[in-house]
């Protein structure tokens, strides 16, 4: 343990302003993507650095884009306000965020980001203008109402195609547990009528605009949900896969559309940006976010950045749905990563760069519990629950280390009304 101590100390650097991420923008090179992750959806710190990372990326090595775990056509809005498209204010646009949890895209943190970015964009070009973007499937019934409306606007004789295939859902309700319950017991699905209409839609493709590509990605999102409930009511790693599969393809059409030299900022959780395959999700037949880009664009270059807390406070649910508080983290498990940074740094924020895999230190290469916390959380269950075994050093190429961070602030309270259904394993 002592040596562990050690080497821990002299790799971990300094956090205290943005100037102390130059190692990290190092290491970035000309990589095409780099994918912060975060160890719990409602803490401050994480955001706020992932923030000062995506500033400097932004503003000084040239990527084009931030896309993040948020749903496609809530981050369309506030896309569509960063790069000056929508005279609507900024407080409007994240209004859009109307799902629960509503506190994790509407929040004092990102509303600064966005900020950030429209301020950025006004000396640029438009088609030099960073984009914000939703990578996520959850949004089956807004995506499918986007695609009516655009279709309605710009290609109204494809207007009864979609309207006819969509309505392959309206059997079953709004809940698309509903339809996908269904499917267990019926060989019937909609995904081939779904699949016809994102078809359709490419196919009538003359030009590559940000109205049309923002229609053909809710396509894309419709057909991704009808996968993804579907496997969800069969259980099993199915599901999560389908989810992480969809954020991948959809990164990967944000690359092509953005063109040749394209380079993208990815937010979302640890659990999706740590590469699976360096936890105990391998063993489950789980792949995720981080090990399919790294699988996908091993050539353009791929940098996998970790978060993690000793305790502190977070916002999140005491159960799915529930109105959001905040939470008391207590201090990590003993014998957690957490424990060992908290030993050797404590309360000192520091970052911590990988070295390459043959001159790795003990500690980055043995699987030790790493802390989980989604949009719902229960401190009880830290005895047995919120942590994934993971080789670190496998796991990202770089981690953020944070003795005591504070929760998000909210922008509003959570809206009434039924949210969507938890999602498994964590509700990350």
């Amino acid at each position: 343990m002592t040596d562990d101590l050690g080497d821990v100390r002299s790799l971990a650097r300094p956090l205290g302003s943005a100037a102390d991420l130059d190692p990290l923008l190092e290491q970035v090179g000309d990589a095409q993507l780099v994918l912060v992750g975060e160890a719990s959806h409602g803490t401050q710190e994480f955001y706020a650095w992932r923030d000062q990372l995506t500033r400097r990326l932004v503003a000084e090595q040239g990527f084009s884009f931030v896309a993040v775990e948020g749903d496609w056509p809530d981050c369309r809005r506030l896309h569509r306000w960063v790069v000056g498209e929508d005279p609507a204010d900024l407080e409007a646009a994240l209004r859009g965020y109307d799902r629960w949890p509503t506190w994790m895209w509407a929040n004092t943190a990102v509303r600064e980001a966005a900020r950030w970015l429209r301020q950025h964009n006004e000396d640029q070009p438009p088609g030099r203008r960073v984009g914000f973007h939703g990578l996520d499937v959850y949004s089956l019934q807004r995506s499918m109402r986007e695609v009516v409306a655009w279709l309605r606007a710009h290609e109204p004789d494809l207007v009864d195609a979609a309207v006819s295939a969509y309505g392959c859902f309206d059997p079953f309700g709004r809940d698309p547990f509903d339809y996908a319950a269904a499917t267990r017991w019926v060989p019937e699905t909609c995904e081939d009528q779904v699949v016809d209409v994102l078809r359709l839609l490419c196919e009538r493709r003359a030009e590559t605009d940000g109205d049309r590509f923002a229609a053909e990605q809710n396509a894309a999102v419709v057909a991704g949900a009808e996968r993804y409930y579907r496997a969800a009511v069969r259980g099993g790693a199915e599901s999560w896969n389908a989810r992480d599969v969809h954020m991948a393809d959809t990164l990967d059409r944000l690359l092509e559309h953005q063109g040749p030299g394209a380079k993208g900022v990815v937010w979302a959780h640890n659990t999706h940006v740590g590469d699976a395959r360096a936890t105990d999700m391998a063993e489950n037949g789980m792949t995720n976010l981080g090990q399919l880009a790294r699988e996908r664009h091993a050539d353009d270059g791929v940098v996998l950045v970790g978060m993690a807390a000793h305790r502190g406070e977070v916002v999140a649910g005491r159960a799915w749905g529930a109105p959001s508080q905040r939470v008391r983290v207590p201090a990590a498990r003993e014998g957690s990563l957490e424990d060992l940074l908290h030993q050797a740094l404590p309360d000192q924020p520091a970052l911590l760069v990988h070295p390459p895999a043959y001159d790795q230190p003990r500690w980055l290469r043995t699987s030790t519990d790493h802390r989980a916390i989604g949009v719902v959380y229960d401190p009880a269950r830290e005895r047995w629950g919120n942590y994934v075994p993971s080789t670190v050093g496998d796991r990202y190429d770089a981690l953020m280390w944070f003795g005591e961070t504070t929760a998000l602030t909210p922008l509003r309270e959570e809206p009434g009304g039924d949210p969507e259904p938890a999602t498994a394993p964590w509700g990350e």
